[in-house]
């Protein structure tokens, strides 16, 4: 039996770089035309106590699990405008026409003295180890901003669309994430830049298109507080590359209450803020998500405070009802999981027995030929794929089952028939079949999808559906071209179920704020005289105070938790407006153990956005960390919960939900206290007083299960 028709049966634990790094940040992955998986990472110390940066770390791997450094990317003479000292960060690899291209933020440039004139840089390449050249000119300059200084021209991430139209994503909280076309080699962009995620908020893009969307993965929060990181990625989707991208309950990423419907969130195990993410396929079909996280225990490179150590981590990417999860809302693995399909593929680095008279290896590694090469293949659903080049006037493909898919360079189609049946779609203006591209079939039961991409990139540039017969269960290629990496595997089961969310329980305890004055049970933490309880409700107007830091001068109303599992519920009205300035106000639930160890889920004002943050304070070597969550989009009215559980180890975790309508709740990230602690659950506001605004909660109330 064919080799790569075997499952995958083999686990793996995260994270996938420590064969060979501590921390390997940013990460981004793309399979190389030899058949192997090729990642790259932000420029940093690969090993804690090495001191010294690498230039944006290349590293490989035969199966998407076990990985080794190659080398550094950026060894040779910096561009032109790149100043003395810069790094370079988040690259992002694409195979565009026959040759590999790097983006990657550079971090000062030679535009002026001040050192935030970041850049969008590019570096060119023939195999995905180099060597890079790069690029005389950025393909993004620094730009100014408003503001004062240069807007966050970084993390880059580029995109080939249906229409063959290429565009480049960048930015950060200083400028939001937007997007220009680029011109056709991909090195130039050729298009004022669109705002397609607010400001403040989103960083990190990756865009890919998934069925009949775009998909705009970005990062949230803050990528690198130690131990209080709580970088998380969402997304938003939309018909069009650029824009406007709206989360799953129709929110665009561009208001000021920015919408994101999250992918990945810290889950209450080692790994804190989860994000920066790639996308990767295996040869199974099925997605995978490659971001970085942070162990909770080992959060720096080396000394306190210093470089966060941000390993690459691996999890399977479902697409639940039309919406891109981690692990089907499990969140970032600990445990051992079931391996990708990343071997299996005939690369043809050595002379092929099963081949057909009219096709032969080259020594460069690829079969050429033609005519029709044909393998076995077991029953059940099947995906088939294969990079194809394509003479002029020629057409080549793939057989899977009873189809047959071809890449017609004459008729300029993607053509898929079967049964008597046929579909087709045109090739894109300027996509060159004569260049590398990788086609993959899939069938499961009697539904074809044929998929045509740069490098298994992004998604598709054109797909074909058709509806197949039953029939004789082969694979192989057919046609006229080149032929490399041609794999038949079992096609992947997909999740099409979350897991299902903590249970709440009955109401146990509760305080309507009702009867003119609180319950029993209350106590304050600095009194505030000017809270009332009157009309049903808690008011409380926003204070000047603050929790974070040393200077802990905000009041905070407190009661003892129960014992065992409870959520702790309120609702809350805050009158906060949209896009105005109002640093900080904010008001919500808090997990308080001491002034510098406490969680607060708050709805919040953060420059011209409305946040909701789930924040966390914590002693740490001798200072103080503080870093948050975000979770789900607030209204003038939000529900707020703090779910609360007993880990095996005894400590608390509490984990974040958000409703806009008290019945459908977003839900967020954890944080933990360690066990022997005894965090008291309560409510806060506080932030500023400019302009005035009152917090009022209509109830506090307590379940269990």
């Amino acid at each position: 039996m064919f080799a790569a028709l075997l499952l995958t049966l083999s686990l793996f634990v995260n994270p996938v770089s420590q064969s060979f790094a501590d921390t390997y940040a940013d990460p981004t992955v793309i399979r190389g035309q030899d058949g192997f998986w090729y990642a790259y990472a932000t420029s940093d110390p690969l090993r804690s106590g090495e001191g010294t940066a690498h230039h944006i770390p290349i590293s490989r791997s035969s199966d998407l699990v076990h990985w080794a450094y190659v080398g550094d990317a950026l060894t040779g003479p910096a561009a032109p405008y790149v100043a003395p000292g810069a790094s370079y960060w988040a690259p992002d690899v694409r195979y565009l026409d026959g040759r590999y291209v790097m983006y990657y933020a550079v971090t000062d440039t030679t535009v002026s003295p001040d050192g935030s004139d970041f850049a969008i840089g590019a570096a060119v390449a023939p195999t995905p180890a180099g060597p890079w050249t790069q690029q005389p000119a950025p393909v993004v300059a620094p730009r100014p901003g408003g503001g004062g200084g240069y807007l966050s021209t970084i993390d880059p991430a580029q995109l080939t669309a249906a229409d063959g139209t290429r565009y480049l994503y960048f930015g950060s909280y200083y400028g939001g994430i937007s997007v220009v076309r680029l011109t056709a080699d991909g090195l130039t962009a050729a298009s004022p830049p669109t705002m397609v995620a607010i400001d403040n908020k989103y960083e990190g893009a990756y865009v890919v298109r998934h069925g009949s969307y775009y998909y705009l993965f970005a990062s949230s929060a803050n990528c690198c507080a130690g131990p209080a990181t709580g970088y998380s990625v969402s997304a938003g989707r939309s018909a069009s590359p650029l824009g406007p991208f709206s989360d799953s309950r129709g929110i665009s990423l561009t208001a000021s209450r920015a919408g994101g419907t999250t992918v990945v969130t810290q889950n209450g195990n080692r790994w804190i803020g989860a994000g920066h993410n790639g996308v990767v396929t295996d040869l199974a079909g099925q997605d995978w998500l490659v971001y970085h996280a942070i162990d909770r225990d080992r959060p720096y490179l080396d000394q306190p405070y210093g470089i966060n150590r941000r390993p690459m981590l691996l999890d399977r990417l479902d697409w639940i009802d039309g919406w891109p999860v981690a692990r089907a809302g499990a969140g970032p693995s600990d445990s051992p999981q079931p391996a990708p399909a990343g071997t299996g593929a005939e690369t043809f680095s050595h002379p092929v027995s099963w081949l057909p008279a009219g096709w032969r290896v080259t020594p460069d590694g690829y079969a050429t030929g033609s005519g029709t090469a044909l393998r076995p293949v077991p029953a059940g659903d099947l995906r088939v794929e294969a990079d194809l080049r394509v003479p002029a006037g020629s057409s080549a493909g793939l057989i899977a089952g009873p189809a047959r898919v071809v890449l017609d360079r004459a008729a300029g189609q993607l053509i898929a028939t079967a049964g008597g049946k046929r579909a087709a779609a045109p090739l894109p203006a300027g996509v060159d079949a004569g260049a590398w591209h990788n086609l993959a079939v899939s069938v499961r039961g009697r539904h074809l999808v044929a998929e045509l991409t740069e490098a298994r990139q992004s998604g598709p540039i054109v797909s074909v559906d058709l509806t197949v017969p039953a029939g004789a269960r082969v694979a192989g290629f057919t046609g006229r071209g080149d032929v490399d990496n041609f794999s038949a595997q079992r096609l992947y089961r997909p999740v099409t179920r979350m897991v299902p969310a903590p249970a709440v329980g009955r109401v146990t305890w509760s305080d309507e704020f009702t009867g003119g004055a609180l319950g029993a049970g209350w106590s304050w933490v600095r009194p505030n005289a000017a809270v009332t309880v009157a009309g049903g409700t808690l008011n409380w107007p926003i204070e000047a105070g603050d929790l974070t830091g040393t200077g802990n001068t905000a009041s905070v109303l407190l009661r003892d938790a129960p014992a065992g599992n409870w959520t702790a519920e309120t609702k809350l009205t805050l009158a906060l407006g949209t896009d105005d300035v109002r640093n900080y106000q904010q008001a919500g639930l808090i997990a308080y153990a001491g002034d510098d160890d406490f969680a607060r889920l708050d709805v919040v004002s953060i420059w011209n956005t409305r946040q909701i943050e789930f924040g966390r304070e914590l002693p740490y070597a001798g200072s103080l960390a503080y870093g948050g969550i975000t979770v789900g989009t607030p209204a003038t009215t939000t529900w707020l919960r703090l779910v609360h559980r007993v880990g095996a180890s005894g400590e608390h975790l509490f984990r974040s939900e958000s409703s806009t309508d008290g019945r459908t709740w977003d839900l967020g990230g954890v944080w933990t206290f360690p066990a022997g602690s005894r965090p008291r659950i309560g409510l806060d506001a506080h932030g500023g007083t400019t302009p005035p605004v009152t917090a009022h909660f209509d109830y506090l109330r307590i379940h269990q299960p």
